[in-house]
């Protein structure tokens, strides 16, 4: 819909409310537990009762400390509690624990679209606050109220409006999501409301020359990146139609506005006008001391600091030769990362030991809904999977075989012994799972190299099926999925025993010697 002379930029900014993994509340000692009975895990003071105190949660300000670190963010060495006042039926107090004008970090940055087209988006700030309740509206004729979730400790990470597009956001959510669950500091399940993103966009438009801003629009409560970057798209799309409607559709003489993503129709609603910092009427918290981060707390942050997955995975494509999509899958996920680093360390081709990470293990981990690491396989027996394949005991199609097998084993044993801990399948283990050596020659899965017997499966091959070897041998066009279809016979008849090496040399000498003989 772009006109002539008219470019249009948009300008999007996030903010994004992440769930930190804690046992306990921000503020109080109630239990943080998802799926609990309605209101069953509240207390006086997460409550908002007269005369309760409220007492900070050590182990959120740490984690949230710890994300700020991982954004590249400065640490603030003293930063202090306020009073964010408001009213809504989920804010049982009328107001909410946050912080204001000393947030615990700020001025970081954090790096979107890796693989060598990384840009940096700047983060402004990041701060906790406590969680409001949960509105409920599938009674019909009235809300329901479910405070459970008040007072859990959230931490809000706000980046600059450096952002250009739906795709680019969608991106950096993606990674920003990676990167809380690779640190441990959020479960993030969107589902359950443990991440959330809330996009503020408007539009740049040059006309003839001139620029034009339309309003800001803050888009609320966005749960899966899909509605992310659909809602962002079609917002782009409506504010630039409301300003070629209206050239008065702008900053300045139009209102900002808070609006709703309906995924039904595709479009979003408007909800209320955007409220600005001053609507608020921030104070300190008379009840909360400043929290003071000392060298020594500082220090033991930065210490434990893992490697981040953006350098990890550039990392693994350089140390391992990985291609960066089979880097991005190993570093989904920390443990999984660990235990592909562990399983090369045991003495594992590294190129092998990543492709049965993408082919083999991960297809059974989804299978069963669970991350690599959490099948059960320890680094020994991955090691000795990918040894033997790598050296032709067995081929890639047995090595899927096998890894099924081993999967199947663990959790059967586990079944068996719920205390077992079903960390590896190596013979003397706790599970006491034979090695998959052992387990392939138990299943017939050994490779067969001897030529003589090849030799016999390739004949028969080719004397059952004598179109294919004619095809191959007087029909160009057909010859290499005639070959083709010769070396799946063969496989068929040896039981997938053969080497497929092997075969192909054998048909290719068989064929030729047929070819000469015409």
């Amino acid at each position: 819909m772009q006109e002539a002379n008219t470019a249009i930029r948009p300008i999007i900014g996030l903010e994004i409310h992440v769930q930190l993994l804690t046992r306990t509340k921000l503020f109080c000692g109630c239990p943080v537990v998802v799926e609990a009975r309605p209101n069953s895990c509240v207390c006086p003071v997460c409550l908002g009762h007269p005369g309760t105190l409220p007492v900070m949660n050590r182990r959120a300000f740490e984690l949230a400390m710890f994300t700020g670190l991982a954004l590249h963010c400065e640490i603030a060495r003293h930063t202090k509690w306020d009073r964010k006042s408001y009213y809504y039926p989920d804010m049982p107090k009328n107001y909410q624990i946050s912080q204001y004008d000393l947030p615990l970090a700020g001025q970081g940055w954090f790096e979107v679209g890796s693989n060598g087209g990384g840009r940096r988006i700047r983060i402004r700030r990041a701060h906790l606050e406590e969680d409001a309740g949960k509105n409920i509206h599938d009674t019909p004729g009235c809300t329901l109220v479910d405070l459970n979730r008040a007072g859990t400790p959230l931490l809000e990470i706000v980046t600059e409006p450096d952002l250009t597009s739906h795709d680019e956001t969608y991106a950096f959510c993606i990674e920003l999501h990676r990167l809380v669950t690779y640190l441990g500091v959020s479960e993030g399940n969107m589902k359950k409301g443990q991440m959330r993103f809330e996009p503020n966009v408007n539009v740049a438009i040059t006309s003839d020359g001139t620029e034009f801003r339309t309003p800001i629009v803050e888009i609320k409560n966005l749960n899966s990146f899909r509605h992310v970057r659909d809602a962002i798209a079609y917002e782009i799309e409506r504010q630039v139609v409301a300003w070629r409607e209206d050239h008065d559709y702008v900053l300045g003489k139009a209102p900002n506005e808070n609006r709703g993503w309906n995924a039904e129709r595709g479009a979003t609603e408007f909800h209320r006008g955007k409220e600005a910092a001053h609507d608020y009427r921030y104070f300190p918290d008379p009840d909360l001391v400043p929290v003071e981060v000392t060298d020594d707390l500082l220090a033991d942050m930065r210490r434990r600091l893992p490697e981040l997955p953006t350098v990890r995975g550039g990392r693994f494509c350089a140390e391992y030769g990985l291609s960066p999509d089979d880097a991005d899958v190993l570093i989904g996920d920390r443990d999984t990362a660990d235990l592909f680093e562990e399983t090369v360390r045991a003495g594992a081709p590294a190129e092998i030991v990543a492709k049965q990470f993408v082919n083999v293990w991960l297809s059974k981990a989804n299978d069963r809904a669970k991350t690599i690491a959490q099948l059960g396989i320890g680094a020994e027996a991955m090691a000795e999977l990918a040894r033997i394949t790598a050296d032709g005991t067995i081929n890639k199609s047995a090595a899927n075989q096998l890894g099924q097998v081993m999967v199947e084993r663990v959790a059967a044993r586990a079944a068996d012994d719920p205390g077992a801990k079903p960390t590896d399948l190596m013979g003397g283990s706790t599970l006491g799972a034979p090695s998959p050596l052992a387990l392939a020659k138990e299943l017939g899965l050994v490779q067969v190299r001897d030529t003589a017997s090849t030799q016999a499966w390739v004949d028969q091959a080719f004397a059952e099926n004598e179109q294919a070897v004619k095809d191959a041998i007087a029909h160009p066009r057909k010859a290499k999925a005639a070959a083709g279809f010769l070396r799946g016979q063969v496989m068929k008849l040896s039981g997938g025993k053969a080497d497929p090496k092997l075969v192909g040399e054998l048909i290719e000498k068989r064929l030729a010697e047929l070819q000469q003989m015409r």
